[in-house]
């Protein structure tokens, strides 16, 4: 009986191995389709093996940042876990895109049950924190393209300052929130509610912990593909910064087709021409391009950190035997 947990969990990597090689090959056949790959590998060429290298560890780099996130956020998980838990942000995140509709987000709190035992309801209340804490730092970028956009005035500043410091009135308020509802609510809900209780941070510098760590993660992924973008020739800069912000929106919204294809680029070219990229001519043709090359630099820096994953994890388990 011991037996069936693992052969579901093996019956479960193949079946997720399945639907990445089908949907990047789904992927590859769109691109030879609508853009030809020798244009593609001509523009990543062009940009230099070097750079795409810088840029893809830089972004692996973000995902070792997401872990020691969770590991701030999950203190009581158990000591040494560190590479167990790098796993599963990876198999989490390569769900999320390969999946429609986010759907990869409920395999969060189901794989940290199946890991360390987490109730349910605490990791998907946990998510939903996290989930708040990422869009706050995405749209903190896009401010700062608009307060460029606005010449740099105080009163933009102000604005931008007051967003900035929204999260600290969240903490406070959530658990006072989560109170107000136990103490009106059935037995039954109310255990339910303890259960999401327990899904926020315990204090108030683990909060602040996990807050920088977005912070700092999504400057070093925002910078990475925007730097990228704008040596693929989207310009001004700020377009490009624009553009790899507006990719990652598309991948946070609801509305996400499998493995990002056409949704993640429309949000790259979208986001570009919202901060002043080229919208019509040979311009426009060189966004789209550098659109699709942005979206490939993603899924494929996602597949390098959970392939990364599998030896980590490996070696973990000769260690402990």
């Amino acid at each position: 009986m011991a037996n069936i947990p693992r052969r579901e969990a093996g019956w479960s990597r193949h079946r997720l191995a399945l639907l990445a090689g089908v949907c990047v090959l789904a992927y590859a056949v769109f691109i030879q389709v609508y853009f030809g790959w020798s244009v593609v590998l001509a523009n990543w060429a062009s940009i230099g093996a070097p750079t795409i290298l810088a840029s893809i560890l830089a972004l692996i780099a973000t995902q070792f940042i997401r872990t020691n996130r969770m590991a701030s956020y999950f203190p009581d998980l158990p000591q040494g876990s560190f590479l167990q838990l790098y796993r599963l942000t990876q198999i989490h995140n390569l769900l999320n895109i390969m999946l429609p509709f986010r759907s990869g987000e409920v395999s969060f709190p189901v794989l940290m049950r199946a890991e360390f035992g987490l109730p349910v309801m605490r990791g998907a209340s946990a998510l939903v924190v996290l989930r708040l804490l990422d869009l706050h730092a995405l749209t903190l970028a896009a401010g700062l393209a608009l307060v460029a956009r606005a010449g740099f005035s105080l009163l933009a500043w102000a604005f931008w300052t007051v967003f900035l410091l929204l999260p600290l009135l969240f903490f406070p308020v959530s658990r006072r929130l989560v109170g107000w509802l136990q103490c009106r609510a059935p037995k039954r809900l109310a255990d339910k509610l303890d259960q999401m209780a327990d899904g926020l941070p315990p204090h108030l510098p683990a909060f602040l912990l996990a807050w920088a760590l977005t912070v700092l993660n999504w400057l070093i992924k925002v910078a990475a593909l925007g730097l990228s973008l704008s040596m693929m020739g989207v310009s001004p800069l700020a377009a490009a910064f624009g553009g790899a912000v507006g990719g990652e929106l598309s991948s946070v919204l609801p509305l996400h087709a499998p493995a990002g294809v056409g949704t993640y680029p429309a949000g790259i070219a979208a986001g570009a021409m919202a901060f002043g990229a080229a919208r019509s001519g040979s311009g426009f043709s060189e966004l789209l391009q550098a659109s699709v090359n942005g979206h490939l630099l993603i899924v494929v820096s996602a597949l390098a950190a959970t392939a990364l994953a599998l030896p980590l994890s490996s070696r973990k388990k000769s260690a402990e035997r």
